[in-house]
């Protein structure tokens, strides 16, 4: 019984985390650049699973092709998508920018379904992805037009959920059957994702820097708890519950998000963006198999 409370408890704890994520960005915003934020967010991270792995002492992988794959991982979860949100929320709310990254689980399946033949769409994967497309449209509110700077905000949320599906069928694809520990993935493809954007930072990290309490404190969370910390329980959550329980935090993370923005940064909420994210929803649900309606049996009549 403690065990499982225990996994609750993170399991809510992620959510938070994750949905916090895109009001972190948001604050950091307000003193650095959306490539030093990514920068920031990649050093503490590593800076974090470096204390993790030095504490729990898992064995390392030593074979140059699997560094290799963490250093496709790092570009693909990390440096790509982390400067994708944060350029996407100097145009849009925080709310909005963690509605999209919840496309990422139907995203994933789409990947998938092209690029894998062990994983080809299904029709419950199909009718998940017509509804997450509606949703999508409805989020931007296609009646409205496409001609917004906020349509360049919301596409790059797409793109960084694009990369972060990439990434899962690329990890699946060349890292699934290694058995590689969680804490060691993290810390492979977060470290080599900070070095890769270290190189980078000095044609894109620039500008001026106004450092304070509440952006240094919120770069700190971003990178230690929620892109640190938070990966380490939801590897122990996939352990204890699976990965289609645990992907449920998925459902959880855009109302965090969502009521983070309006709550503490009082960004505006429009009608379309919860009901495009409810439409998401349904389309992971269905994508994954729990929308199906059981039939019933015909009734036997004895003559």
């Amino acid at each position: 019984m403690t065990g499982n409370i225990g996994i609750a408890l993170r399991f809510g704890l992620l959510a938070t985390l994750w949905g916090a994520s895109f009001l972190f960005i948001k604050v950091g915003l307000t003193g650095l650049s959306p490539s030093q934020v990514a920068l920031a967010r990649l050093a503490f991270g590593a800076l974090a699973l470096a204390l993790i792995v030095l504490i729990q002492r898992p064995r390392l992988p030593r074979e140059p092709v699997i560094w290799g794959h963490f250093a496709v991982m790092g570009l693909l979860m990390c440096v790509i998508p982390f400067q994708l949100f944060a350029w996407a929320e100097t145009r849009i709310s925080s709310g909005l920018a963690s509605i999209f990254n919840a496309t990422t689980p139907l995203l994933t399946v789409l990947i998938g379904g092209v690029i894998l033949r062990q994983e080809r769409l299904t029709r419950g994967a199909t009718i998940g992805l017509g509804f997450g497309f509606a949703g999508v449209l409805t989020i931007v509110g296609v009646w409205n037009g496409l001609g917004s700077a906020d349509l360049l905000g919301q596409l790059a949320c797409l793109g960084a959920a694009t990369c972060y599906g990439t990434s899962f069928v690329y990890m699946r694809h060349f890292l699934g059957k290694r058995h590689i520990e969680p804490t060691v993935l993290a810390f492979g493809q977060v470290t080599l994702g900070t070095v890769m954007m270290l190189a980078l930072s000095p044609l894109v990290a620039t500008g001026p820097v106004h450092l304070n309490l509440a952006v240094a404190l919120s770069m700190a969370a971003l990178g230690a708890l929620s892109t640190g910390v938070a990966y380490i329980w939801n590897a122990r959550i996939i352990v204890a519950w699976g990965a289609t329980n645990a992907a449920a935090v998925t459902y959880l993370t855009p109302v965090v998000g969502v009521v983070l923005g309006v709550v503490v940064l009082h960004e505006p909420l429009t009608w379309n963006q919860p009901a495009g994210a409810l439409l998401v929803i349904l389309g992971i649900l269905a994508a994954h198999g729990r929308l199906t309606l059981k039939r019933r049996r015909p009734a036997v009549v004895s003559v």
